[in-house]
């Protein structure tokens, strides 16, 4: 088992107060869980977040040449995601695709290191009305492509008719009820842990907070099972497993590309198919999903 360190073994390792360790927590992503009501880091967990926070990090991998027939995406998951990408090589027959699911932070380390072509991101920003742009220019030596794959809506899941009559988080530390967490450094955490943040709600005041799933879908059937009352994750998840959804915002799930790969012919593959009647039909039937922006090459703008 992984070395677990306490809240003052990383304020030392970090050189910074107790306290901020943990906004590094609710804003930074720093990997954490709590067990017996402690916060506990995993230090390798630990290591490679500080590992993603490093600038002018020697690109060991630089030198990687992807074959023309293999596109290797990490980042954030995503339920179209996975149906483009099986579309993709329906289209392509001869071609491979290979996914690591490391969350928006772990992907866009991942395309730092040179380890992937894509990755795939939905970081909410400060300002509340963008996405990625502060990150790619915090983490990544280049400005990247951003292109927007869709948009999407994220919410929190409850069973079916909401039997708690849950309308906000405060409802759940009132009541007791257990949450389902995913794990550190992905986008959908940072999301949900701003949302306690807004309401002066304590992680540890939450049943269920140290819970952690890797995946949407994996929230979902927690609830539906009945081992949690309410997870964050996406629309479509509750379409799929007659789930009830509290929505909360619209967000842009974006795909960072090295300008440099940009015109690799499966990157341009999978944009062409962006186009595609064939991925707008991807989403008949499942809402919470907005194809608008679908393939667009996307610029930040000043907040």
């Amino acid at each position: 088992m992984h070395k677990l360190l306490s809240t003052k073994e990383v304020a030392r390792l970090l050189g910074i107060n107790e306290k901020l360790v943990y906004s590094l927590i609710t804003e930074k992503g720093l990997p954490a869980t709590k067990i017996t009501g402690k916060w506990v880091f995993p230090e390798h967990l630990v290591e490679q977040w500080i590992d993603s926070k490093t600038i002018n990090y020697p690109n060991s991998a630089g030198n990687i040449i992807f074959p023309d027939n293999l596109l290797v995406i990490s980042g954030s998951t995503d339920i179209l995601l996975d149906r483009t990408l099986d579309l993709y090589m329906q289209h392509h027959p001869g071609h491979n695709i290979a996914f690591g699911n490391l969350g928006s932070f772990g992907g866009l380390a991942a395309l730092r290191r040179g380890l992937c072509q894509i990755a795939t991101s939905h970081l909410p920003q400060e300002n509340g009305s963008e996405f990625n742009f502060s990150y790619t220019e915090e983490l990544l030596e280049k400005a990247p492509a951003v292109v927007n794959f869709c948009r999407r809506e994220q919410g929190f899941l409850v069973a079916k008719d909401n039997p708690n009559n849950i309308s906000t988080l405060k409802d759940v530390v009132e009541k007791g009820l257990v949450i389902v967490n995913r794990h550190a450094g992905t986008s959908t955490r940072l999301l949900q842990d701003r949302q306690l943040a807004h309401h002066n709600i304590d992680p540890e005041q939450v049943v269920g907070y140290e819970r952690e799933v890797a995946g949407h879908l994996e929230v979902g059937l927690e609830i539906l099972a009945g081992r949690a009352d309410i997870g964050a994750a996406i629309r479509p998840v509750a379409t799929l497993l007659g789930l009830d959804f509290l929505p909360l915002a619209w967000e842009r799930f974006d795909m960072i590309i090295p300008q440099d790969l940009f015109f690799h012919p499966a990157i341009q593959q999978l944009l062409e198919l962006l186009q595609h009647s064939d991925f707008h039909h991807l989403i008949d039937h499942l809402p919470g999903y907005d194809l608008s922006l679908s393939g667009r090459l996307l610029h930040s703008h000043p907040s």
